[in-house]
Formats: structure tokens, C-alpha cells, sequence
């Protein structure tokens, strides 16, 4: 059976009872849109009580690739732990099924469709980072998500590259292009830190659009940080 049609079922039965739904993050362009196997659990947002944040996770089948609907409202403060405890949960489980996956559901506007975003091998940590620490352990490029309207891109060389968020590609792209440039590696490595005020959408968006860029020079490490 297709996600979509489970999905659907699931806002319907939401609405008839007055229960909870889900704003799902919206992208541009998904490049998964199909999965068969799955479990899906729920993030839920509460409009009266903005800090909370309830998960619903009792349809979850270990062996089964995992759909995470997060509405787009939280905040990374408040979803990240909850992902992290369901990572742990899955990869201590008795039964395993090495080739399941886990997944982000999005809606995907140039379909008008859910669209989906792997996040399998994501290591999320939740600590302070040294930026020169990182630079040296982890990757030849620093991308810091700050806020709506702040990315900052770091160098080993130091350069530091300022620019804002935009769903324009074009324009990340050519500041992407720029620092390649100016490293000496024949395939720069990327680490992501986002503040952990970023919204879930904007996190989501901002990986979608990294996802769609063409240049091959680079890879994104699994580690990411949260600050």
C-alpha cells in the first residue's frame, strides 16, 4: 500500500475525531517519493502550549522503513532528542533489517505529492562544538545555519563567507562554488550546525536545497550538530 493513501487516512480520521494533524515542511523537489515497508510515527505540534511537543510512535515496526512526520512548526530543540531516541531505539532493537531506512515525509510542491528525505545515517549531537576542532576532526567546510537570515560558510583557510537564507539556489550555489575555489582539496567535506531555534521546515528546506545542488565536489558528513 502506498504512504500516501495511509497518510490521507490518517488526517481523515484526525478530522472526523477532532484530534491533532501534522503541517508537514514543504520542498521544492523530493527525490524520493515512493517507499513501500513502512511504520510511520508522529510529531505533533500544540498551538496552546508552543514548548511542547508530543510523539506518537505505536505503530513503529522495527524491521520496517520508518516515515517521521514532524510538523514544520517545532523547533529543532524539540524535535532532534525525540529522533535521536527513536535512532536508538531502532538500532538496539532484536530484529533488524539492515536494509530498512528512516525518513522525513515532506510535502513536495512540484509534484503536489509527499516527497521524503533519508536521514538513516545522521549522527545528531547536541553539545557545543569548537569551530577549529571540527574544522581539523571533521570537515574542510563549515555550514552554520543560524537563524532565517544567516548561513555562514567556513573555510580551512579561514575565509569566511557570510550569506542569506534563500530558497534561491542559485545563490548558495555560487557562494558553495567560491569557497571550493579556495580549498586545495580535490573533494571538500561539509559538516552542517544549525541552531537549535531553527525551525523544522527551514531545517528541512535548507537540506533539500543542498540536496538538489549539482556540484560533485562535495560530500555532506553524517554528523550533525545542534547548538
Amino acid at each position: 500500500m502506498k504512504y500516501t493513501v495511509l497518510f490521507i487516512v490518517f488526517l481523515v480520521l484526525c478530522s472526523c475525531r477532532k484530534e491533532k494533524v501534522i503541517e508537514l515542511p514543504s520542498i521544492n523537489y523530493s527525490q524520493v517519493t515512493e517507499i513501500k515497508d513502512i511504520s510511520p510515527a508522529y510529531l505533533f505540534y500544540d498551538i496552546t502550549k508552543q514548548d511542547s511537543v508530543e510523539l506518537n510512535r505505536k505503530n513503529l515496526i522495527s524491521t520496517t522503513n520508518w516515515l517521521i512526520n514532524v510538523d514544520k512548526r517545532l523547533t529543532l530543540k524539540q524535535v532532534i532528542p525525540h529522533i535521536i531516541f527513536l535512532q536508538n531505539k531502532k538500532a538496539s532493537s532484536s530484529h533488524k533489517n539492515e536494509n530498512a531506512k528512516n525518513y522525513y515525509t515532506c510535502n513536495d510542491l512540484s509534484r503536489r505529492n509527499l516527497g521524503f528525505i533519508e536521514f538513516t545515517e545522521i549522527n545528531y549531537y547536541l553539545e557545543k562544538y569548537d569551530l577549529n576542532n571540527l574544522k581539523k576532526k571533521h570537515a574542510s567546510i563549515i555550514l552554520r545555519y543560524y537563524d532565517t537570515d544567516s548561513i555562514s560558510i567556513f573555510n580551512n583557510t579561514n575565509n569566511h563567507l557570510n550569506l542569506y537564507k534563500t530558497t534561491n539556489l542559485k545563490t548558495l550555489s555560487n557562494h558553495l562554488e567560491q569557497t571550493f575555489i579556495n580549498l586545495p582539496d580535490a573533494k571538500a567535506s561539509i559538516t552542517l550546525l544549525f541552531n537549535e531555534k531553527t525551525s523544522f521546515e527551514d531545517y528541512i528546506l535548507f537540506k533539500s536545497t543542498l540536496k538538489s545542488y549539482k556540484n560533485k565536489s562535495f560530500e555532506i558528513l553524517s554528523d550533525e550538530f545542534i547548538y
